[in-house]
Parts: C-alpha cells; sequence; structure tokens
C-alpha cells in the first residue's frame, strides 16, 4: 500500500499498524501527488492539543482522527511515544470505518500488551477502573483484556519482590537435534555440525567469565537463570556438567530463586542429563510436545511420537525435583480444532506445573513459508486459544505472563499459564522488562534495563555458531557496556 505522511516520519509505527491490519499488504513510499490505493498519514500541533489523522482509500474514502493534550508531551521520549500512538489510533480508526474487523488486540501491535496495562493498574484506584481505561485507550476485546490483567497481577507481584541491583542470567545453546518447520530461531542441527559444538563451549567459557567478571564488579545479584535454545539438552551430559560447573564458579548464585532448563525436545532427554542438571540445581525443566499427535510431529519435522513425549516426562518425574513447562502451538500445519482439544486434554492429564499456548508465528525463513505448508485459519485457531482458555482455568491454571509476536495466526498472542506456586520469574522479567537480562551465547540477547523512563540498551552476540566462535573476543570486550550503563545511572 502506497504511504504519504505530512508532518512526521514515523514509518515504523504505521508499518506495524499496516501489518496488523492487513498482514498481506507491504509499505510503498512514492514520490509526487497522492494517487491510488494509499494512506494518507498527517500530524499536526496546534496550541493545546496534536491531532493525528489518516485517510484510507481503498474501495473507498474512509477517515480515522485522534489527538492529545499537549500537556502529557512532557520531554522529548514522552513526546515521540505519543505522536506514534496517535499516528497508529489514526490509522487504526480509519481501518475500522472502512470496514475493516476489529482484531482481538484492538489498536495493540507491540509485543508486550502488560508494559500498558500495568502502570494503569498500579496508578489507579481500582483494578475494574484501569482496566476500563485500557479498554478505551487501546479498544482491546474484553476477553484480552482480563487475560492481560491476570498476567498484570503477576507482574506487580514480581516486580515488589525485586531489588535495585537483581538481574537475570540467560545462556542459549544454539543446537538442535533437526528442525522444526515452524522455526526460525538461529541454531544448528547437530547432524550437520556436531564438531563446533565443542569450540563454541571454549568460546562459551570465555563469555560466561567476561559477564561474571561485569556482575562482580557492579555487585549485580542472578535471581533467575535460563537455558534457552535451540536445545540445551542436545548437549551430552559431561558438556551440561561443563558449562554448569562454570557458570557457578564464575557466579555468585546463592541469591537463585529458580533455574530453568529448556530440554524441550524429548528425543534429548536421559536420565543420566537429568540427573546432571538436578546435581547443578536446576529445578524447572520444559519439555515440550507442540502437539501431540503423530501425523502433526510428522508435519513440523520432529523426529519423535507422542509416546517419547510420555517416556521422557517419566524419567523427569522419576529423577523428581523439577516442575515441568510443557509448550502447546496452536494452528500447527495438519491440527484443527479436534485435534488440539485432545493435545490439551493429553498434556493436562500428565499434570505439568506450567503449560505455555503459543500461537503458531508466521516466522519470515521458517520452513512453512518457504515450502508453503497448508494451516489452520485465523478462525480455526482463535477456536483453539479459546478452548484452552476455558480448559485451563476450569482446570486450576491461571496465566501469569504473555506476549505477542510479528506474523501471528489471527493477530492473537502466546500466554503462560500456571498452577498455584509456580510462576516462572525469569519470563515475567524478560516480557515485562522488570530487570536487565545478561545473555551469554550465540545469539544470545543482553538488555539493561532503566527505571526512570529513559531508553534500555540492548546488544546481541553472533547468531551462527562459528560467528560466534571466531568472534568472541568482541563479544567478551562487548560486556564492558554493562559497566558503562551501570556507571551511567548512578551518576
Amino acid at each position: 500500500m502506497k504511504l504519504y505522511f505530512r508532518g512526521h516520519e514515523y514509518r515504523y509505527a504505521v508499518e506495524q499498524m499496516l501489518l496488523t491490519l492487513f498482514p498481506d499488504e507491504r509499505p510503498e513510499y512514492p514520490a509526487g501527488k497522492p494517487e491510488g490505493e494509499r494512506m494518507e498519514i498527517r500530524l499536526h500541533r496546534a496550541a493545546s492539543f496534536t491531532t493525528a489523522s489518516c485517510v484510507l482509500h481503498r474501495g473507498g474514502v474512509s477517515r480515522g482522527l485522534a489527538r492529545a493534550d499537549n500537556r502529557a508531551l512532557t520531554d522529548a521520549l514522552t513526546t515521540e511515544r505519543v505522536e506514534q500512538r496517535l499516528v497508529k489510533n489514526a490509522v487504526y480508526r480509519a481501518a475500522l470505518a472502512a470496514g475493516h474487523e476489529k482484531p482481538a488486540w484492538g489498536a495493540l501491535t507491540g509485543v508486550r500488551p502488560g508494559k500498558l496495562l500495568t502502570p494503569l493498574l498500579k496508578g489507579e484506584a481500582s483494578e475494574s477502573r484501569a482496566l476500563r481505561r485500557f479498554i478505551e485507550a487501546y479498544d482491546v476485546s474484553p476477553r484480552r483484556a482480563a487475560l492481560c490483567l491476570d498476567a498484570a497481577r503477576c507482574t506487580v507481584t514480581a516486580e515488589s519482590s525485586l531489588a535495585e541491583k537483581d538481574v537475570c542470567l540467560y545462556l542459549g545453546i544454539p543446537f538442535c537435534p533437526t528442525r522444526c518447520a515452524y522455526c526460525s530461531f538461529v541454531s544448528q542441527s547437530v547432524e550437520k555440525s556436531m564438531k563446533l559444538i565443542e569450540p563454541f563451549l571454549d568460546a562459551l567459557e570465555k563469555e560466561i567469565e567476561a559477564t561474571g567478571e561485569q556482575v562482580r564488579r557492579l555487585g549485580l545479584r542472578p535471581v533467575a537463570l535460563y537455558f534457552g535454545g535451540g536445545t540445551p539438552t542436545t548437549l551430552s551430559p559431561e558438556q551440561l556438567d561443563r558449562v554448569c560447573r562454570k557458570l557457578e564458579t564464575s557466579f555468585d548464585l546463592s541469591a537463585l530463586r529458580e533455574f530453568t532448563v529448556e530440554a524441550g525436545r524429548p528425543d534429548t532427554i536421559t536420565t543420566e542429563k537429568l540427573r546432571t542438571l538436578r546435581a547443578h540445581g536446576v529445578d524447572r525443566v520444559s519439555v515440550n510436545p507442540q502437539t501431540m499427535s503423530d501425523d502433526v510431529l510428522e508435519a513440523i519435522g520432529r523426529r519423535h511420537t507422542a509416546a517419547d513425549i510420555l517416556t521422557a516426562l517419566d524419567r523427569v518425574r522419576t529423577v523428581g525435583g523439577f516442575a515441568v513447562n510443557m509448550d502447546l502451538i496452536a494452528g500447527l500445519p495438519g491440527d484443527d480444532r479436534e485435534g488440539f482439544r485432545s493435545t490439551l486434554s493429553q498434556v493436562l492429564a500428565l499434570a505439568p506445573e506450567n503449560i505455555t499456548v503459543h500461537t503458531l508465528s508466521l516466522k519470515k525463513g521458517s520452513r512453512i513459508l518457504t515450502e508453503g505448508a497448508e494451516i489452520p485459519g485465523a478462525a480455526e485457531v482463535g477456536h483453539m486459544l479459546d478452548f484452552a482458555e476455558k480448559t485451563l482455568r476450569a482446570a486450576g491454571y491461571g496465566p501469569y505472563y504473555l506476549y505477542r509476536q510479528k506474523f501471528m495466526s489471527g493477530g492473537f498472542e502466546n500466554v503462560g499459564w500456571t498452577r498455584e506456586g509456580y510462576v516462572n520469574l525469569y519470563n515475567i522479567c524478560i516480557m515485562e522488562e522488570l530487570c536487565s537480562i545478561l545473555s551469554m551465547g550465540g545469539g544470545g540477547s543482553t538488555k539493561l534495563i532503566r527505571h526512570d523512563g529513559g531508553r534500555n540498551l540492548r546488544f546481541i552476540a553472533p547468531k551462527y555458531p562459528l560467528e560466534y566462535i571466531n568472534g568472541i573476543r568482541g563479544v567478551c570486550a562487548e560486556k564492558e557496556k554493562i559497566s558503562a550503563f551501570y556507571c551511567g545511572l548512578e551518576e
């Protein structure tokens, strides 16, 4: 779609709304006089109010307006945020005026809806008033707003438990047995890259040392540790032991509240690996079926069966001491609402402490897109998610964190559900940006969080294992940014 701007250059904001409302359209920025199917988006500041307007020419002409009191524009960063929201709302309202169906999340385009509701929850006299303001401001459906409210309550509780120098640690192991069809994460199949694992671990140890030095120097306190990937349990028991020992000698982990390892692929889980992890204090693992249908598992490229999931979970419970998360995905190729219902029923019978229900995200580079796999439509995915919410609540689970991604089927969400007493702090911290996340490993994304309204700082390690290995000197040197960031906060 052709886009014409006047009085602003908020391209990204408009593109995000365009992606939400018209996912098949691609933005164009032609020069010259506006013509053809297009949006004309204007931003104008008058004496008292700043107004955004959008005129949409698409099978007719429709208009949308949004405005804000200039007294809300207190500084440059706040002004930018408010103006972007005005532009988004103007585009959104023009689309609805043209007859577009209202999305479940209304005018929200961001990853973290809770970041908008939580401040209202803390600032208003009642939850009902906070929820009403949230719904009115962003046109979110009451059902999605209620999900967000439950998660926001958990966020407020988690935030109150954190001290100023508390941080989370993330360690990424970018190797998997095979690559799933829906995946675009940067990970290497061990079938192709077994020889890279040992040099990767050599490099990783150096990064762990460099990060630990920064944490000790600044007096930071790790409260949660998360092994992700890839699939960390692709490593052998000896390799897992090596990494855990390095972490223990590089960090003071005495204040650690939880230690999670994604043992996501049941074909990588052995009793020996589980015992090794438990010996190092790991108390939460993810055993991720995604589906309990063998046909769907085959369609997404997983080399295991539903029976293998049962065997893996039995090993976890036999070793003992682990809370268990199980991931499911709504909207996988070859699945339908009945298949998803069957999967959820089977998983609930296994009584995991956490169940995370993801919506399929159509990620660039995934085989689902490159091979054109047939997937359930948005309405079908919506039925799956509605069933999941109703069933999980009835079974005693509550939502404790949620987030959204680009290119999600139906524009829905991912929700982490938990039984009482098993909230995962790391998931809340990273999604709601409650504290800094210090990442190590291939593609690890370190995010340093400010709580004064300023900009956060993010930097990412090289993605591919060989690139990471060859660039480890620079990766370690980049850790100096952590000290510079925290020292800057104290000035």
